[in-house]
This record gives structure tokens, C-alpha cells and sequence, in this order.
């Protein structure tokens, strides 16, 4: 699969079905310069991006710049649900701006910019020259540079705008057979034709070893799905196994995480306690070299190993140091307080008091 929507290209045509902000527009009228920033509601990132970038509009309005919002590929079940999706969402995060919000469930816009371009994730900025040629596609905090540099011309024939395009090219071609391998799992796990599944998931894990989605759903779709207890252990098995080559805290966490899903684990106690305990080991002996820095979510894994062999003092200890890393952390403080209950209730469990 090649990008047939690049920098240089001539921008496609605005065709959506509703505009939810600002005056209906088809064509990018020449001598502007026009951001196209496309968002989804369910992405943490997009509110915060495109507020951002409003406030770049802000910034250079008075040198013809401006910014529209895409919702493209927002999930439900009507337009009419997808519409009152985003018109919600954007009161949230726009409430005081005049932006344009484009609205599309037809999926013209997602195959025209984003499957054109080899684009699968938002948010994505698409910046539209004043001639009407795209001059940038790429995540919207690297307009805090680019911007400038297009208003004044620097930007499209030097070298940086150059090679940004190549390496964005270079890994989108890389991750288009990946993203084909999601989307055949979604369709089979969608309709519950776990076989089908199954062989891309091991298809993804022979191609893609070092992407830890596909062992984790491997794992998953054994156990949780197929129940075939047997083949899901040895599955796990090797995924431990590869955590521990790899001497990666994220895949060693993960692999304790699926070790203590509620799986059916029944005849293999000691081989899950086992297996625990090298994990659990093997990410402690981590944090003095890395300065991990949200250790409260490891530890709190960990100590329920420990309370689950019987080790209460073990995993005591663990969730009492859990909770001086969630007053160290720079975390709201609604989220602060919500986890430091979740450890507490953990705390007087394991202390055998009343939660």
C-alpha cells in the first residue's frame, strides 16, 4: 500500500454532510492558508490538540489562516447519534471559538485525506498552502514550528519539510500491513468467527513480534474466548517468556496482567504462582535502573501476586509504597484521590480489616 495523498498534492475537496460550526465551504479560496485538523470524540488527545490549535487561528488570523475541524470517522450507530456526538464534544472544548467543525459519516473525507494519505490515527493535521497544494500532513503540536515557516515561505522546498515527508511516508507504509492485520481481527472478532481471528492475531505476531497487541489479544482470544485453557497457558507462556528477553517493564506488566485476568486458571496454581514471581522480580529489579514513573500501577499488580501466594506483608508494604508514588505524581486531583481509595481499599484488604 503506497500514499497517494502527499505533501505537494493538490488538497481534495471539502465533501462533507453537515458543517456543526462556522459557514458551509467546498473549495480552500486562494491566498489562504487553511488547517485541517481531523479529530474523534473518543480520543483523549484531539480536545486539547484542537484547542491548541484554535488558538494558533487566534494567533494568525490576520495572515489569512484558518482553522477547520474534522469529525470523519466518528463510531455509532446513526449520523444523527454521531452528529450529537460531536456537536457535544466541541461545546466542550471550543465553547468560546468561531472555528469551522466539518461533521462526515459517509466516510468521503476519511478515504480522500486520511486513507489516501496512509493516515490511522488522529489527531492529524493536513496544512493547505495558499495555492491549494498540501505542504504538511503530521501531528498537530509540530504546527507550533511549521506554521511560521509556511506563512513566510520557508517551509516547502527546504530540506526539514523534505525529509518530514519522507520518514512520514516511510513509517505509514510500514504500519498499512499492521493496520490491515487490525482491521481483519475487528471484522472477525465483530462477528465472533474466532478462528478467523485467531490466524491473523498469530499472522500479526509472526510479522510484527514487537508489537505487543497481537500477543496480548493472542493470549486473550485463547482463554477468554476460545476457552481453550491448554493452548492459551502455552501461548502465555511464550509471552512471559518474551518479556523477560526483552527486560521491558510495559511487557513484563502486561504479562502479569493476563496472568492474573479472570481466566480459569483452575490445575494451574503453581505454575501461575511461578511464573508471578519471576515477573513480579524481574520488574522491581527494573525501576533502580529506569526511575519508572508511574511505579503505583506495577506495584499494586505486583502486590496482588503477593497477597494471592500468601505473602500479606510482602504485598502490604508494596501498596503502602504505591501510595507515596501517587502523592509524588503530577496527577489531578480528582484522579490523585480516586486512586489513592482504590490502593487504601487494597490496603485493608491485605491488612485483613474491613474495606
Amino acid at each position: 500500500m503506497t500514499s497517494s495523498l502527499n505533501s505537494g498534492s493538490p488538497a481534495p475537496l471539502i465533501d462533507v454532510q453537515d458543517w456543526l460550526r462556522g459557514d458551509r465551504i467546498s473549495n480552500f479560496q486562494p491566498g489562504k492558508i487553511y488547517i485541517l485538523e481531523f479529530f474523534s470524540t473518543t480520543c483523549s488527545g484531539c480536545g486539547p490538540a484542537l484547542s491548541h490549535l484554535a488558538q494558533l487561528q487566534e494567533e494568525y488570523s490576520d495572515m489569512g489562516v484558518e482553522l477547520i475541524g474534522v469529525a470523519a470517522n466518528e463510531k455509532a450507530a446513526t449520523a444523527d447519534e454521531a452528529r450529537a456526538q460531536v456537536d457535544a464534544w466541541a461545546s466542550k472544548w471550543l465553547p468560546n471559538t468561531n472555528i469551522r467543525i466539518a461533521f462526515d459519516y459517509s466516510g468521503e473525507m476519511a478515504r480522500h485525506w486520511l486513507l489516501a494519505s496512509l493516515t490511522f490515527h488522529v489527531p492529524q493535521a493536513f496544512v493547505v498552502d495558499r495555492d491549494g497544494s498540501i505542504v504538511f500532513i503530521g501531528l498537530p503540536h509540530l504546527l507550533d514550528e511549521v506554521l511560521p515557516k509556511v506563512i513566510d515561505g520557508r517551509w516547502r522546498a527546504s530540506a526539514e519539510a523534505i525529509n518530514a515527508e519522507e520518514e512520514r511516508i516511510a513509517k505509514a507504509e510500514i504500519d498499512a500491513p499492521k493496520r490491515a492485520l487490525f482491521d481483519r481481527i475487528k471484522a472477525a472478532t465483530e462477528i465472533e468467527d474466532w478462528k478467523t481471528a485467531l490466524s491473523a492475531i498469530e499472522e500479526g505476531i509472526n510479522r510484527f513480534p514487537g508489537n505487543i497487541m497481537f500477543h496480548q489479544w493472542h493470549v486473550g482470544t485463547l482463554m477468554g474466548e476460545m476457552r481453550d485453557m491448554e493452548a492459551g497457558w502455552i501461548a502465555l507462556g511464550q509471552f512471559a517468556r518474551t518479556a523477560i528477553e526483552r527486560n521491558s517493564e510495559e511487557w513484563l506488566l502486561t504479562a502479569m496482567q493476563q496472568l492474573f485476568y479472570p481466566y480459569d486458571y483452575s490445575g494451574l496454581l503453581a505454575e501461575r504462582l511461578s511464573m508471578g514471581k519471576e515477573l513480579s522480580e524481574r520488574i522491581l529489579r527494573l525501576y533502580p535502573q529506569q526511575g519508572s514513573r508511574l511505579r503505583f500501577h506495577s506495584y499494586t499488580m505486583i502486590a496482588f501476586y503477593y497477597h494471592e501466594s500468601g505473602d500479606n506483608d510482602r504485598a502490604v508494604d508494596l501498596i503502602e509504597q504505591a501510595l507515596t508514588f501517587v502523592d509524588e505524581e503530577s496527577l489531578p486531583d480528582v484522579k490523585k484521590q480516586k486512586l489513592k481509595a482504590q490502593l487504601l481499599s487494597a490496603l485493608a484488604e491485605y491488612k485483613g480489616e474491613q474495606v
